[in-house]
């Protein structure tokens, strides 16, 4: 996974390559034209499209209930099986942890890998042990914000090996994203480009 990651910051460049390939196959006496057309527009055409600006805000917007809060959850004095059980009926790899009654004041964050590495290696019980002594406490967690960009967001649980980060406001916890949401987007965002690349080459600008 974290290899496939990598390769997509470098998808951006293989994607106009192979655009600009198109244009060094066309008519030798129209490359000076379309050169010069192409490095004096697109950067600002580029630009204007907003090209790796998609913001972890788009994301949570595009997530729906996540944008306004509605995450799932579960807090500190919780089983640690309730849980897991509650990642498994909703199909996803991470909860944040709240302390009780105080849904919007983060405790930290509990994954599947904290369940493998601290209940099942250890052989600990998940029914008697409580999410509070295996979760990711608060202090420790790597988070970003809504205007954090998404490529920056990626490179972040790159190097730190997570595969879920909270987003974070000035009035507390807003959401959390996946490194599958994180990877979805900028495809989508590279795709983008190349779409305005072709219709550039093409005479659509």
């Amino acid at each position: 996974m974290q290899g496939g990651i990598r390769s997509i910051f470098s998808c951006g460049s293989v994607l106009k390559n192979a655009v600009l390939q198109h244009v060094r196959l066309v008519n030798p006496a129209m490359r000076p034209l379309l050169f010069a057309r192409h490095e004096s527009v697109q950067a600002a055409r580029i630009e204007e499209h907003g090209f790796e600006s998609t913001t972890i805000s788009d994301i949570l917007k595009n997530k729906g209930k996540s944008a306004d809060g509605s995450w799932l959850w579960c807090a500190t004095d919780d089983t640690v099986y309730d849980a897991v059980k509650s990642m498994t009926q909703h199909n996803v790899g991470a909860l944040v942890v709240v302390k009780p009654g105080e849904q919007k004041s983060i405790a930290g964050i509990i994954t599947e890998r904290d369940y493998l590495r601290k209940i099942i290696v250890q052989g600990r019980s998940s029914k008697s042990t409580k999410v509070g002594d295996i979760m990711t406490e608060e202090n420790k967690l790597i988070t970003v914000t809504p205007d954090t960009k998404v490529l920056k967001a990626m490179q972040l649980m790159t190097d730190n090996r997570i595969r879920h980060i909270p987003v974070i406001n000035d009035s507390g916890m807003i959401g959390m994203v996946s490194i599958g949401d994180v990877v979805r987007a900028v495809v989508s965002e590279h795709r983008e480009e190349l779409n305005r690349l072709n219709a550039y080459i093409q005479g659509g600008y």
